[in-house]
């Protein structure tokens, strides 16, 4: 009797006594009353942060003093727990966070000789191939030759403008034995009209007496503003002159014969 008396009154006594009075007052509770503690490997806590916003701030905190039976109350009551989660568990019903733009990046300095080049400045600082540098002074080149040669051939054209007009007109006096003298010489115009070559003469100055030798037909871009002109040489050892049209490095050969001009044949013996 007096032994059970002892250990009833032993459950009346709250646990903070009986803990200072004995360290095994907590192993004689009831396992109906006093859960069993589970063991830390497989403990597991959950969040509170939701119930924090439907509860003041009295309500869920616990001073460092209170006993478990504080604690057992306030599970029994339906309160949050009292330890809080741990740092790696994912906490529910929390809203995301905004991402912030990421820094604006620093405009990166200009290079010095002793700096060491970034991976963005290595690739603006890369120096172009010098095949690109040949190939554009090779572009250079060709774009300068192509214009030198049409402001040489508009040169060209502007001083046989000043010198043979249009159609391009050449005349010239010479003493060939066609009744003319040293007094009176032959006169003789080359024209080159419409691309056909065609020489007047006018034998000893007398335009009655005019004679129209046709020449070679000028085929080519251009060739309409060709320049005809006339020398005379004896060519085929004869003691006469010869009449002798140049166009354009070309050179056609008449012969003096019978008191005119015709043109050369391959058998007459021509030297030029």
């Amino acid at each position: 009797m007096e032994q059970s008396h002892v250990q009833r009154k032993s459950r009346q006594v709250p646990y903070s006594q009986s803990q200072a009075n004995s360290g095994d007052c907590y192993e004689e509770e009831p396992d109906d009353i006093w859960p069993t503690r589970m063991p830390t490997s497989t403990r597991r806590y959950r969040s509170d942060v939701s119930m924090h916003r439907g509860h003041p701030q009295a309500d869920v905190q616990l001073s460092a003093q209170g006993t478990i039976s504080d604690v057992y109350t306030f599970q029994r009551k339906g309160s949050h727990n009292p330890i809080p989660p741990r740092r790696t568990a994912t906490q529910a019903n929390i809203p995301a966070a905004s991402r912030r733009p990421s820094a604006q990046t620093e405009e990166p300095k200009p290079y010095r000789g002793g700096d060491r080049l970034s991976p963005d400045n290595a690739t603006r600082d890369r120096h172009v191939h010098w095949l690109v540098y040949v190939g554009l002074a090779m572009i250079v080149m060709l774009v300068g030759w192509m214009l030198l040669n049409i402001l040489l051939n508009w040169w060209q054209v502007t001083q046989d403008d000043w010198h043979y007009g249009r159609p391009r007109t050449f005349q010239t006096d010479m003493v060939v034995g066609h009744n003319d003298s040293v007094a009176n010489p032959s006169h003789f115009v080359a024209l080159n009209l419409r691309r056909h070559v065609e020489v007047i003469e006018f034998p000893g100055g007398d335009s009655a007496q005019a004679k129209v030798y046709v020449g070679p037909l000028l085929i080519g871009p251009g060739e309409d503003l060709a320049v005809v002109t006339l020398s005379f040489k004896d060519v085929n050892g004869d003691g006469k002159p010869d009449m002798i049209v140049n166009v354009q490095g070309s050179h056609f050969v008449f012969i003096n014969e019978n008191g005119s001009f015709r043109p050369a044949r391959p058998s007459d013996n021509v030297q030029l």
